[in-house]
């Protein structure tokens, strides 16, 4: 049964409500994982998603972080956070399926290479490397997904000279990364486009950023072989990113037999 998965950091899921609503009615994945909810538990607007065939699990906290994953099957176990603990961010959420396990990550930012927030960053990244041997098996179908907050390569920045050496593109950030893929995870939107410069995530900040293509790659959906084999197709979503009040992320979807 062919089935597919997204993902998209949507800058506070109530805000963005009716535009992502709108996304999933066209898109209809059977998962969907969500970063920067930006809110509480108990706030989470839940029967929304239900309205449209999906069960909703979540973990917030209240103005930062979160993450969701909505799903058309419930799921068999639910896991909130690292082990043993992140902190009280709310940035790491796992469902078991029948389509096997799937980890949705929102990585911390960092800030500037030095601060307390990007050492704290590669500690999270080393952890979600230390997690993945002991509960997972990479012989198993495992996705882990979510915004990243790391640029994998020089291909995935749109001025990788000026960006060299700076936060999401430093050698250290891309070598945890590459150290949580070499578990037994396939980028698949590189497995599909190996040479595109395709991005998922456009600053505010910059003047015009979406319209000058001005982005990273940031937002990843990593899979473990039995389903990177099955993934027939991986895009990134840009219509999302240009609408009105957008979040500066855009979607990426994963298609599997």
């Amino acid at each position: 049964m062919p089935w597919s998965l997204a993902t998209f950091n949507v800058n506070g899921v109530r805000a963005r409500l009716p535009l992502l609503l709108d996304w999933l009615k066209k898109a209809s994945p059977e998962v969907a994982c969500l970063q920067e909810t930006k809110v509480v538990d108990e706030d989470f607007p839940a029967d929304a998603f239900t309205e449209l065939g999906y069960h909703a699990y979540f973990h917030g906290q209240k103005s930062f972080n979160g993450v969701a994953i909505l799903t058309r099957q419930e799921a068999a176990e639910v896991v909130q956070g690292l082990e043993p603990g992140d902190g009280g961010q709310a940035r790491v959420l796992a469902v078991r399926l029948a389509t096997g396990w799937v980890v949705n990550l929102y990585v911390p930012q960092g800030r500037e290479v030095g601060h307390e927030a990007w050492h704290y960053k590669l500690e999270f990244l080393d952890q979600v490397a230390r997690m993945l041997p002991r509960r997972f098996n990479p012989k198993e179908p495992v996705i882990v997904t979510g915004d990243m907050n790391v640029a994998p390569t020089d291909l995935d920045v749109y001025d990788p000279k000026r960006m060299a050496g700076k936060v999401s593109c430093h050698p250290d950030e891309r070598a945890a990364l590459e150290r949580i893929e070499a578990w037994g995870l396939t980028d698949l939107f590189r497995q599909h486009h190996p040479e595109a410069k395709q991005f998922t995530f456009w600053d505010y900040r910059l003047p015009q950023s979406f319209k000058r293509d001005l982005g990273w790659r940031i937002d990843l959906i990593l899979a473990t072989a039995p389903l990177a084999e099955a993934c027939g197709e991986c895009l990134v979503d840009t219509e999302p990113r240009g609408l009105p009040k957008p979040s500066d992320h855009t979607p990426v979807l994963a298609k599997f037999a």
